[in-house]
């Protein structure tokens, strides 16, 4: 009976430092076109995940990223927009390297998954090859952030 007290509350205090916990995690802001589903469904994923997004429609995103002060080149362009922490998160990042961006606190603007890969969240489809996430910055050159 101890024993089964004692696994019971170790339990419950690794799901209180889990690093999915919702207060571990930065608030999210993510502007996308009102019609785009697979926006949303992005969002509920990041939810899912313990994050807090606020989802903001918009038919101008490049207005929102020049308001921010980002410049991305239009081949590394997401169908959203995300600010989170100091970072912004161009298309479906997946959870990895999101988590990867937000511990490591690189020397970058932020991080995208250019397009709508098929098998990425909150995409329909299978994934077919490797997700190529790039760093945003000032280089002319897009350099690889991570492979997923």
């Amino acid at each position: 009976m101890f024993r089964s007290i004692l696994s019971i509350l170790a339990f419950v205090v690794a799901l209180a430092v889990s690093p999915a916990s919702s207060t571990e995690r930065p608030p999210a802001t993510l502007y996308k076109n009102p019609q785009c589903g697979c926006c949303e469904q992005y969002a509920n994923y990041l939810r899912r995940n313990g994050f807090t997004v606020k989802v903001v429609p918009t038919h101008n995103l490049s207005l929102i990223r020049r308001q921010a002060g980002v410049s991305i080149p239009e081949k590394l362009e997401g169908c959203h927009t995300m600010f989170i922490d100091k970072y912004v998160v161009e298309g479906h990042v997946p959870l990895k390297t999101l988590d990867k961006l937000l511990t490591e606190r690189p020397a970058i603007r932020g991080i995208s998954l250019p397009g709508m890969p098929d098998g990425s969240p909150g995409m329909t489809g299978q994934k077919t090859e490797p997700f190529t996430i790039f760093e945003i910055g000032s280089d002319a050159d897009p350099r690889v952030y991570a492979t997923e």
